[in-house]
């Protein structure tokens, strides 16, 4: 059973083809749920011109606020950015080109993109800035604007617990954009806190099956948290 194997001992080997002007998918929402290493190894390779697409932006100093500080990053595909302001000063200077979208239509871009689905009309957006240019059509008295999928050639992934071959599971909202990620990436790498031996997941939980799943690390997470909100005394 070693074919199926996935479990790499370097970050090197885990982003192993990663060259400027890829479209990266990163799971997370906010700072939960971030590949936390593969992130800061993406800097260490100084790898530039990239599109990424996620939630969110990081924060100055973490997450993905950290290629942000080199100028890795050309074009940014979100939903929220309001927690970065070096994203908002490449914003403004025009440095950053940035796609906003709305946020259950880039979960959907992400899973269709994954299920093979080319694109799909949805009702949000339309007669915004958002569906300016796009196709409209009308279902059962409704407008709907068309919008296209996403794949990446690399999709990076914060997990809690994978088995050797790939089988993944995550932990209560650490969820959130990591299953639709992984599905979308040419190369998916997942970056979990355990890994187990084959037979030691209960089939029920899973919730990455290990056939999207191309390597998989270790790695140790600081986990911060964005804001910390406390009651006056």
């Amino acid at each position: 059973m070693a074919g199926f194997d996935k479990v790499v001992t370097s970050y090197a080997e885990a982003l192993a083809g990663l060259q400027n002007n890829m479209t990266v998918i990163a799971g997370g929402f906010g700072l939960c749920g971030i590949p936390e290493g593969l992130i800061g190894h993406i800097k260490q390779l100084g790898t530039t011109g990239l599109t990424v697409v996620s939630n969110n932006a990081g924060v100055d100093g973490f997450g993905l606020g950290l290629l942000l500080e080199d100028r890795q990053i050309r074009k940014m595909i979100a939903s929220y950015v309001g927690e970065n302001a070096l994203f908002e000063q490449q914003l403004l200077s025009g440095e950053l080109e940035v796609e906003l979208t709305p946020q259950g239509t880039l979960a959907e871009k992400m899973r269709a993109g994954g299920a093979g689905i080319p694109a799909f009309f949805t009702a949000t957006g339309y007669g915004t800035p958002v569906g300016e240019g796009k196709e409209v059509r009308q279902f059962h008295g409704r407008n709907y604007i068309l919008e296209e999928s996403i794949t990446g050639d690399f999709a990076i992934v914060k997990g809690w617990k994978a088995d050797r071959f790939g089988n993944v599971v995550y932990r209560h909202t650490a969820q959130n954009f990591n299953p639709l990620a992984a599905t979308a990436g040419k190369i998916t790498v997942v970056e979990v806190e355990q890994i187990v031996e084959p037979g030691e997941l209960n089939p029920t939980e899973i919730h990455t099956p290990g056939i999207y799943v191309d390597r998989l690390i270790q790695g140790s997470f600081e986990k911060r948290i964005e804001q910390r909100t406390v009651r006056a005394q």
